[in-house]
């Protein structure tokens, strides 16, 4: 799929929308957690739009963004590739993750293992995008 701004716009808006409209389907949230107050709830609201968004932002980066990747030469492909899948998983796994915390409750070893799963590889994804970001800086200052 060639990139486009609007096939950008569009496939964020129906992704952020599936989210939106999926989350609590695909995971229920518990029956033992508190339920927010008035005052709490829209910034409940708010904080899943926005995930529900940078899901969408991911899944477009994803599908448009593969193609320019594929035409990397050699050399650079596998940096490419480290940063291509950094930025989609920074995008696209805050809405499973925050999900998954409604619906497991207070399950300690289910939280344990969002913890590992979501928490430890996205540092990972940072510490890749840092990288490379430092490498890049470093050959700027090289040529100037």
């Amino acid at each position: 799929m060639k990139f486009s701004k609007i096939k950008f716009v569009m496939i964020t808006i129906v992704c952020a929308l599936f989210a939106l409209a999926m989350g609590r389907i695909f995971w229920p949230p518990s029956p033992l957690l508190p339920m927010p107050s008035a005052g709490q709830m829209p910034f409940f609201i708010i904080i899943s739009a926005v995930e529900a968004i940078a899901f969408g932002v991911g899944v477009a980066f994803l599908a448009l963004m593969r193609q320019s990747l594929q035409s990397m030469p050699g050399g650079q492909f596998k940096k490419a590739l480290a940063g291509y899948i950094s930025i989609g998983w920074l995008l696209v796994s805050w809405w499973p993750h925050d999900n998954l915390h409604l619906h497991i409750g207070h399950d300690i070893q289910k939280l344990l293992y969002i913890e590992y799963g979501f928490h430890v590889t996205l540092v990972v994804a940072g510490l890749v995008l840092a990288y490379l970001f430092a490498g890049f800086l470093m050959r700027k200052s090289q040529k100037g």
